[in-house]
């Protein structure tokens, strides 16, 4: 038999192996089950694209096993989950619509629909999740195939993926690729786990009007998070969630037939105006404590439209008679010399005590008190503080706006008082889905926005942007995620028309990235996003206002 040369990343070392021979079995032969941190494999690299375990392997390639703490192995997980539920549903609730709604911090958000919301009972959401553990313990088998288009709308019409159908009309594409678990049908853009066998950590628990699909959290270890009982960050995904099926745009398919049908620019229109009314809103929450409030602080995830955000706030407070004035949090630096260093002996400037804390602290402090400061300005280059004779003085109508990636750690200004500071925490919360079970990331749909930018003003290229990425979201993870039900007020940076408009920009930057590069599987996996999604056309692009926050992201912005 001919056989065929392998080298393993996890081992680094060369085997030969038979022609034809699965991921999985290799694996076994090298590995066993699990890698060398006692995670389960769930999936494999091979050449830098990822696979799943049943693939065969039939020429030389470089080949790397994954597990859950790649983000990779946790979608694959998280996918296969979703197929398991969808079928214990299908089972259990044979006259109801599941929806996978969109993602929350400790999980998946579901619903129940016949033509309005089914609330399930605590009884009926324990006998969802033993129903799942049984499809589990059965060890049932996911299958792959691939149907040309007739025959895949007709499958998944009969099971009632009508958003599915609609989003394969709009790509006009001859084949697809269905997954079969049982009996069951569905489609997932990914691959799936060969059984149903390794799904061994999940929960289900009752959230708001349906219940959260459970699953160990990045940095959770195997552990499962707390569903919360209230939540600022559900309520605001809640709402873009209602008002995405109010616009009639509940989905990709149903985006893109807007788009293909010629209302991409009355969508532009709409969404901006939503915005405009977001913004006025965090205006008039702040206007009603003026008398207390004199420091509004915003933070946010990366490349969530924070600047943008934070000058719009400002143009609306000023209509309202405020006087708004922007200090960088940037400035309080401490001197490089001070600057605390990460566990690999590297500057940490995300850290919080690379802060002037006591300066900070001190300043705010006398700038309420009405005193006259000199604010700092932080010499990057140098690495030092210096002083340029820049005086501020708050008077009876200004206000101080601060952005930054600890302004809603109330730690930052232990020695002010709380109740003269308004807390905003802006995020781009897409609530939009590919379809009923597949949601969109949040962090990819940032990701883009990082990658047009950066690509724009800093000439960065997106390879470095995608490797940087995974640094970005540990800070995020460490330094804003746990702090951002502080928030007096939550703005939702996310717009229905962003993913067209970033795949015009973003998909021939994603394109120039070689296959030998590290970062080569998230392209491939973003550009296989993007192909869901019809793009919009340059003279659309030219109907987004030059005071849109996506301005910040593809230039022409006039804030």
């Amino acid at each position: 038999m001919e056989q065929i040369r392998i080298y393993c990343t996890n081992t680094a070392e060369h085997y030969s192996v038979a022609w034809g021979t699965s991921l999985q079995e290799l694996a076994k032969g090298i590995l066993g089950s699990r890698l060398a941190n006692g995670e389960r494999i769930l999936a494999a690299y091979c050449d830098n694209l990822l696979k799943e375990l049943d693939t065969k392997i039939y020429d030389n390639q470089n080949v790397e096993f994954i597990g859950y703490s790649a983000s990779d192995g946790r979608r694959t997980y998280i996918r296969s989950l979703c197929f398991v539920l969808q079928k214990a549903v299908r089972e259990l609730f044979p006259n109801k619509k599941l929806r996978i709604d969109y993602a929350l911090p400790w999980g998946l958000y579901c619903e129940l629909k016949e033509k309005e919301v089914y609330v399930p009972s605590e009884e009926e959401l324990k006998q969802l999740e033993r129903r799942m553990r049984e499809i589990i313990r059965e060890d049932l088998d996911f299958r792959k195939e691939k149907r040309n288009f007739e025959e895949a709308a007709a499958l998944l019409s009969k099971n009632g993926f009508q958003e599915k159908v609609e989003l394969m009309e709009s790509l006009g594409k001859f084949a697809y690729s269905l997954y079969f678990l049982g009996e069951d049908v569905d489609s997932y853009h990914g691959p799936l786990l060969p059984s149903t066998s390794y799904l061994d950590i999940f929960g289900i628990q009752a959230f708001s009007d349906g219940f959260s699909l459970k699953y160990p959290m990045e940095g959770a270890g195997a552990s499962l998070l707390e569903t919360a009982k209230e939540s600022k960050i559900a309520t605001a995904l809640k709402a873009h969630s209602l008002w995405c099926e109010n616009a009639g745009v509940r989905s990709v398919g149903t985006l893109n037939k807007k788009i293909l049908d010629g209302q991409a620019v009355k969508l532009i229109n709409i969404c901006e105006a939503r915005h405009e009314r977001g913004y006025a809103a965090v205006a008039d929450a702040i206007y009603a404590k003026k008398d207390s409030v004199k420091i509004v602080f915003i933070a946010g995830p990366s490349s969530s439209g924070k600047t943008s955000s934070s000058l719009r706030i400002a143009q609306q407070c000023k209509v309202l008679g405020l006087n708004p004035k922007v200090i960088e949090l940037d400035n309080y630096f401490v001197n490089r010399e001070f600057t605390p260093k990460d566990e690999n002996g590297e500057y940490d400037f995300e850290s919080l005590y690379a802060m002037d804390l006591q300066l900070l602290n001190t300043q705010l402090n006398e700038l309420l008190a009405g005193k006259e400061v000199e604010i700092p300005k932080f010499d990057f280059k140098s690495g030092s503080r210096v002083y340029l004779g820049n005086k501020m003085k708050l008077e009876a109508n200004d206000i101080l706006i601060m952005e930054g990636i600890h302004a809603l750690n109330p730690e930052m200004v232990h020695g002010v008082d709380n109740s003269r500071i308004f807390r905003v925490y802006a995020s781009a919360l897409t609530s939009l889905s590919l379809d009923e079970n597949n949601n969109i990331s949040t962090s990819d749909s940032r990701l883009l926005r990082r990658m047009v930018r950066d690509n724009r003003t800093r000439g960065i290229v997106p390879e470095e942007t995608i490797l940087r990425w995974k640094s970005v979201r540990r800070g995020e993870s460490k330094n804003i995620f746990p702090f951002q039900e502080n928030a007096d007020f939550v703005f939702n940076s996310a717009l229905l028309y962003e993913l067209p408009l970033l795949k015009y920009y973003a998909e021939p930057l994603l394109r120039r990235i070689s296959p030998i590069s590290e970062a080569y599987s998230d392209a491939v996996r973003l550009l296989k996003f993007l192909d869901y999604i019809v793009a919009l056309s340059p003279s659309e692009i030219e109907a987004i206002p030059p005071t849109s926050i996506m301005r910040e992201f593809i230039g022409g912005q006039t804030l």
